[in-house]
């Protein structure tokens, strides 16, 4: 399989230190959007063909492969189907923008107390939306966050400004950040995203290159945090998907693929050039 276009100069030195040291490199990617299509029920999330056998062949040759979600762990886990699944057995879900880590090599997740504000945001959002005209917006819990969708709803970018405003007030109120996406708000615990996640992953594993691969607004703080490791000599490649149409993401990044099976190709893409070492 051919190289994929890499757009710019330290994305082809990113992808030739991965390829040809790929014992010191780690590869992380969000799931929604990169692993698995988009769909309006979160819980109908499911990879792509291939998907699997390509993290698993990586997984073969580089120090840490590892999925970056703000699902909780346990459900990125099941809906992902990579418990037991083979090559993956040193594979880390790290979930909740890092605030929980399921690894393989146990089956078990570990993760840091939630804050008070969480619950407190809880108890408030049903009578929020019914004050904004919203009360239909899906809540999605994911315990130590909350992300409210209006992709469901017969106005999703509508009622998504019209919720900005006091779901701000109420991020303010509890503590908490308020952070959008694709037609998504999110109420998530402060100094819990996916740079700080991607730094401790770098941390831990001293790792000496990685390629990151997301979507969506979420990821920007992954790829800023790796693009502050490269800025001191880290080799790195940023992919992002079209999935949600990130266009700032997709402007930082080194490749740019449509969608999920797109990602699969430049992956699978990454491990030939692996074994062709």
């Amino acid at each position: 399989m051919n190289a994929p276009v890499i757009r710019t100069d330290a994305g082809h030195q990113g992808w030739e230190a991965i390829a040809s040291d790929p014992a010191s490199a780690v590869i992380a990617t969000d799931f929604d959007g990169v692993l698995s299509p988009l769909v309006e029920d979160p819980a109908r999330s499911r990879p792509v063909e291939g998907a699997l056998d390509a993290l698993a062949r990586l997984a073969r040759s580089v120090n840490q492969v590892a999925i970056v979600t703000g699902r909780p762990a346990l459900v990125a886990t099941e809906l992902s189907g990579v418990s037991g699944y083979p090559g993956l057995g040193r594979l880390v879900v790290l979930g909740h923008y890092g605030l929980e880590r399921w690894d393989a090599t146990t089956g078990k997740v570990t993760s840091a107390p939630v804050p008070a504000g969480v619950a407190t945001a809880r108890d408030r959002l049903p009578g929020l939306l019914r004050d904004a005209g919203v009360p239909d917006a899906f809540v999605e819990d994911k315990d130590s966050s909350l992300a409210v969708h209006t992709r469901r709803l017969e106005d999703p970018a509508g009622a998504f400004e019209v919720l900005r405003g006091p779901l701000t007030a109420l991020a303010e109120e509890t503590e908490l950040r308020l952070e959008p996406g694709n037609l998504v708000l999110e109420l998530r615990p402060p100094g819990i995203d996916k740079g700080v996640a991607i730094s401790s992953l770098l941390e831990s594993t001293g790792a000496r290159s990685i390629l990151y691969a997301g979507d969506d607004l979420g990821d920007l703080a992954a790829f800023r945090a790796v693009e502050a490791r490269r800025a001191d000599g880290l080799p790195a490649v940023l992919l992002a998907t079209r999935s949600s149409n990130a266009t700032e993401l997709i402007d930082a990044a080194d490749v740019v693929v449509d969608d999920p099976s797109g990602a699969v190709t430049v992956l699978t893409a990454l491990s030939d050039a692996i074994a062709a070492r």
